[in-house]
């Protein structure tokens, strides 16, 4: 009982140790901001005239100074910051984060009141900690799917608006008001980057970053070659387009030609789930000592690993890159 209020003590202590620190750190930020801000102003007139000038932009990972001190010294935070940007969730690395530990000590909590087995709690908080980032990359799929849906669409409208006369940099701004979202807002920012003096080129890498899908880095290589080399857009982004809706013709008729094996990876994984539950249901005596001994709990242990194999497997012999 002494050891755990000395470790009670200690935490809050450290935490609010931490709040302190954090509060002038935050302050103390601020200011050396300001201050960076008018030495750029004062320092303006000294710029070359062909210095290319980046645009500032809100990539704090957290609100609290000295957690995005922290953070960034990780690129694998800085890589959960950008996929959550990608999936269009207005989410802080720091907070994910946050929840992630959240979901995982819940899960783990009610699966040790459940259960009364560390070896579950242990499990259950492990996955628990990764469902926010499984939805994540489940919303960053489907936006991403959204976009390969509208791009030939934007391609077009582009070519419209440069066969009619219109500039490029205009064309976009026309696709960022026409186009439905989320492919809107992407090309929203390509604009604004260039428009607020961004070169076009650095601009159309910053789309590709932003969405890393091949139809998207076509686009932008063409693009990037005919402002180098010359050449009748209107008639490459014609071309483009074409071939991207080709690629999604391609693309159906190996979702049919693999619908056997997909329907088969989602029986296998779902078959031994059920049986179980089943189990559960009409035979608990039969099934209880899978949950209770400890051999039950090293074949529940070589069963979710044998899956899981066979989840990837299976997902690797029915994904036909196109």
């Amino acid at each position: 009982m002494t050891a755990l209020i000395a470790v009670l003590v200690f935490v809050v202590v450290a935490l609010a140790t931490f709040a302190v620190a954090s509060l002038f750190d935050e302050r103390s930020a601020q200011a050396r901001l300001i201050k960076d801000r008018l030495a750029t102003v004062q320092k303006a007139p000294e710029r070359e005239p062909d210095e290319e000038l980046a645009l500032l932009r809100d990539e704090q990972l957290s609100k609290i100074p000295a957690l995005d001190t922290l953070l960034r010294r990780s690129a694998r935070v800085s890589a959960i910051q950008e996929a959550l940007l990608q999936a269009g969730m207005k989410f802080r690395a720091g907070n994910f984060l946050v929840l992630c530990l959240l979901c995982g000590a819940l899960a783990g909590v009610a699966a040790f009141i459940g259960s009364r087995n560390p070896a579950i709690a242990w499990a259950a908080l492990v996955i628990g900690s990764f469902l926010p980032y499984a939805f994540v990359s489940y919303r960053r799929q489907k936006r991403f799917e959204k976009i390969e849906e509208l791009f030939p669409e934007a391609i077009d409208t582009l070519a419209r608006a440069v066969r009619a006369g219109h500039a490029f940099t205009t064309a976009l701004e026309m696709i960022s008001n026409e186009i439905s979202e989320p492919l809107a807002s992407e090309f929203r920012k390509l604009y604004e980057e260039q428009k607020f003096g961004m070169p076009v080129r650095d601009a159309l890498m910053n789309l590709t970053e932003r969405v890393p899908l091949v139809d998207v880095k076509f686009f932008v290589t063409a693009v990037m070659l005919q402002r180098e080399t010359g050449g009748n857009l209107a008639e490459i982004l014609d071309n483009l387009s074409y071939v991207i809706r080709e690629r999604f013709k391609i693309q159906r008729q190996v979702r049919v030609h693999t619908a056997q094996g997909r329907l088969t990876m989602a029986l296998l994984m779902a078959m031994p789930p059920a049986v179980v539950a089943i189990l559960l249901v009409f035979s608990p005596d039969f099934v209880r000592p899978l949950f209770y001994d400890p051999i039950g709990h090293a074949l529940l242990v070589v069963s979710i690993v044998l899956q899981t194999i066979g989840y990837f497997v299976i997902r690797k012999i029915i994904k036909i890159q196109v």
